[in-house]
């Protein structure tokens, strides 16, 4: 027995050593976590701080001005704009200038002190719902604050303001409205991600990868070549996945299909460009998966697909501007739940042109370096 139990403990000292005597495995060990916990630490806050709220207040009575105060009050929010005019509330909303605008008429104060009950209109973007319904709990709050207190000023019959709310793209803030789509980025990105990110690996792995490189084919055919599969293995599965959450969970599509699979192409060239990056520095498909996976954490989370781009730092939300499938969210979102159509996506579609140029371009190079090494 104990003889046994050497035998694994030497074992166990020769690989921690093999391990640690590696600069790549040391890396692997320190590098990679300490980066995904500031990554994590950072982005993933479920916190909604200075959300963006617009004031259409028709009222200039006391009651009005006091209700107002207590909101631009509120470190939740903050006032971005003053509208006096009701054409002006659709474009705040739709250009996500505010998350939420506050309509006051012009009989607030006065049926506030009447006793007729004062109704105080909230528009809401619910394109996001976890953060609309954050942000109508904030105002709750403060609603149920100002009637507590007007209570205690005017006497127990006084009638307390009502909030009647107004959510816009997503009427009943079905979270699945917004969390579904998402997913056909995330899982196309993932399957895409992988099958380009071991390509080349495979072939190194298997030994085939020099008798690639002896063909007639140039590197950037054998590149091209590597690249067509993940492209149509992306979009046959993503359509799969679009058929899925269209017909089995009734989410809408009310935007163009086409301005969806331009965006879908750009989207799976960016991914297999990142992946055909990984894969030409791999030298085995563990290393490849790893590639992969390092990529893949910090591109989800920092894609906006839980949590707003918007309540991450400064630092952060720059860093979301190199990932594609920020991009991508914002285009499937927008065809599903605002109707977006081409011309509105273009804003898209130009950073996710240049990323798939960028990561193609380098993995080419990537290659014919480690071709010729």
């Amino acid at each position: 027995m104990m003889i046994f139990l050497r035998r694994i403990l030497a074992l166990a000292i020769k690989e921690f050593l093999a391990i640690l005597r590696d600069k790549k495995s040391r890396f692997i060990l320190i590098g990679p976590p300490l980066a995904q916990l500031l990554i994590f630490g950072y982005a993933a806050t479920f916190d909604l701080n200075h959300i963006p709220v617009a004031i259409n207040n028709e009222d200039r009575g006391q009651a009005a001005r006091a209700l107002i105060a207590r909101i631009s009050a509120s470190p939740h929010f903050d006032v971005v704009a003053n509208i006096d005019r009701d054409a002006a509330i659709v474009p705040v909303i739709d250009n996500k200038q505010a998350l939420v605008m506050v309509h006051i008429d012009t009989q607030f104060s006065d049926d506030l002190k009447s006793g007729r009950g004062a109704v105080a209109q909230i528009i809401i973007d619910g394109r996001n719902s976890n953060t609309a319904l954050l942000a109508m709990g904030y105002l709750r709050t403060i609603f149920n604050d100002y009637n507590r207190d007007w209570l205690r000023e005017h006497g127990a019959t006084g009638p307390p303001a009502v909030l009647r709310i107004r959510p816009w793209y997503n009427e009943n803030l079905l979270s699945r409205w917004f969390v579904v789509p998402g997913i056909v980025g995330l899982l196309s990105l993932v399957v895409t991600t992988i099958v380009t990110g071991l390509s080349v690996a495979r072939e190194r792995e298997a030994g085939t990868f020099d008798q690639l490189l002896v063909t007639p084919m140039r590197p950037a055919e054998i590149l091209v070549g590597k690249a067509i599969p993940g492209v149509v293995i992306g979009l046959v599965e993503g359509s799969l996945i679009l058929l899925l959450v269209v017909f089995w969970f009734e989410i809408p599509l009310r935007g163009s299909l086409g301005a969806l699979y331009l965006g879908f192409f750009l989207f799976l060239l960016s991914a297999v460009g990142v992946g055909l990056m990984i894969s030409s520095l791999a030298r085995t498909q563990q290393q490849g998966i790893l590639g992969a996976f390092l990529f893949l954490v910090p591109a989800v989370l920092l894609s906006g697909f839980a949590t707003p781009i918007a309540n991450m730092p400064e630092i952060v939300q720059q860093l979301t501007l190199i990932n594609p499938m920020r991009y991508f969210m914002i285009i499937l979102r927008g065809v599903f739940l605002e109707g977006d159509s081409y011309a509105l996506l273009w804003q898209q579609y130009w950073p996710m042109a240049i990323i798939a140029f960028v990561t193609l371009i380098a993995a080419a190079v990537l290659f014919r370096w480690r071709s010729a090494a």
